[in-house]
């Protein structure tokens, strides 16, 4: 996957959104709900009512593109607020598109002893 240039923000719109809205249906969202300008390069990702699908919304400057995921298994980890928006890293981004919670990752090792 292509990531996002350094810089770029990523807002997760808080609550379930109808999962049949298109690009443009999305950018209204992005302007009206989020109160955040959808030609910014920043990415922005809703999720649907069962949770195994969510879309990203993001314009590149030469136009926009959305990407959509769903699980086979699992369901994608989301704020419990209904409005508003979070915002995440590009890290917690691949944890959330992996089905990972990205709010609270555990590493698998830890060090002891540095000798």
């Amino acid at each position: 996957m292509i990531g996002p240039r350094a810089g770029t923000r990523i807002w997760l719109a808080a609550g379930v959104t109808d999962m049949r809205c298109g690009i443009d249906s999305l950018a209204a969202k992005v302007q009206m709900a989020l109160k955040e300008d959808p030609f910014s390069g920043h990415v922005f990702a809703f999720r649907g009512r069962r949770g195994d699908l969510v879309k990203l919304l993001w314009s590149d400057g030469d136009g926009m593109s959305m990407l959509t995921k769903r699980l086979e298994r699992g369901r994608f980890i989301w704020p419990q607020a209904d409005t508003g928006s979070v915002s995440l890293s590009t890290a917690q981004l691949s944890m959330l598109l992996e089905g990972i919670d990205w709010r609270r990752p555990e590493r698998t090792w830890q060090p002891r002893m540095a000798v």
